[in-house]
């Protein structure tokens, strides 16, 4: 197992990311295994970058660059397991036949890269609730998930029992919480709707705990990655946070 940061909500804390060596740093002084992409502009680069992991002792899941084949090449290279399914747009007015259709053209050829597919399901996206993940699941048998849990249950989906049912296609899982800024607001409007936060930082009821415990049930050994989309404080403090529940919930029998 695996613990790693999805930082995206440390870059807009931040404002971007201004130096990786100082990201691993604090990261790894908080207890984590690496972040979930190394993202590079070039084959140098990525090499550049990758060192910079190797000598720190801290490790990536991916690699992303804006080009989806260079993306895939260089994840291949790593010898790094998945890469996002983006197959073009992905967003909601996407139909969905489309893009049911690019993921198994994606999947067929980074499979046989020997690089898995990963879905991202998330609020707003062509893949949001419950019975687009399951259709998506059916039709692109060769793709894996990567499950974020928070957006999953904000769509009025069951991430523990989405666990138990693809235990063995999981590429990564991303953990949050959240709470309620505007209940009034419908789930087009997510971003003003909710805000993601810290484990057990929210009044939403995240059943988090449920998705550690089928995760342990499926033998799952992959990533785990905390994701705090908007921070309120310092990231490093609310990071440790949850890295430190996540932990703890892991160890118990």
């Amino acid at each position: 197992m695996k613990f790693g940061v999805a930082d995206y909500g440390m870059n807009v804390w931040d404002g971007d990311l201004y130096d990786l060596e100082t990201r691993l740093l604090e990261l790894k002084g908080i207890g984590f295994d690496g972040i979930e992409r190394l993202e590079a502009a070039s084959p140098s680069d990525a090499v550049y970058q990758a060192a910079k992991f190797h000598r720190i002792g801290m490790d990536f899941a991916t690699v992303r660059n804006s080009r989806l084949n260079c993306s895939l090449e260089w994840t291949s290279a790593f010898g790094k397991s998945y890469i996002w399914l983006t197959p073009g747009s992905c967003s909601r007015d996407v139909p969905m036949e489309d893009f049911l259709r690019r993921a198994r053209k994606l999947t067929a050829v980074a499979n046989s890269m020997h690089v898995d597919t990963a879905l991202h399901n998330h609020l707003g996206a062509r893949i949001e609730n419950q019975e687009e993940l399951d259709l998506f699941m059916k039709d692109v048998p060769g793709a894996k998930l990567l499950l974020d849990i928070g957006h999953l249950f904000c769509a009025g989906g069951d991430p523990a029992g989405t666990i138990g049912k693809y235990g063995s296609r999981l590429a990564a899982v991303h953990f949050k919480d959240f709470t309620f800024k505007d209940r009034s607001k419908g789930l087009d409007e997510w971003f003003k709707r909710i805000r993601f936060c810290e484990l057990d930082g929210g009044d939403g009821g995240t059943p988090w705990r449920e998705c550690v415990r089928a995760l342990k049930k499926t033998g799952f050994d992959g990533w785990c990655f905390v994701e705090h989309d908007t921070h309120t404080d310092e990231p490093v403090r609310e990071l440790k946070l949850s890295l430190d529940l996540l932990k703890q919930e892991f160890a118990k029998e």
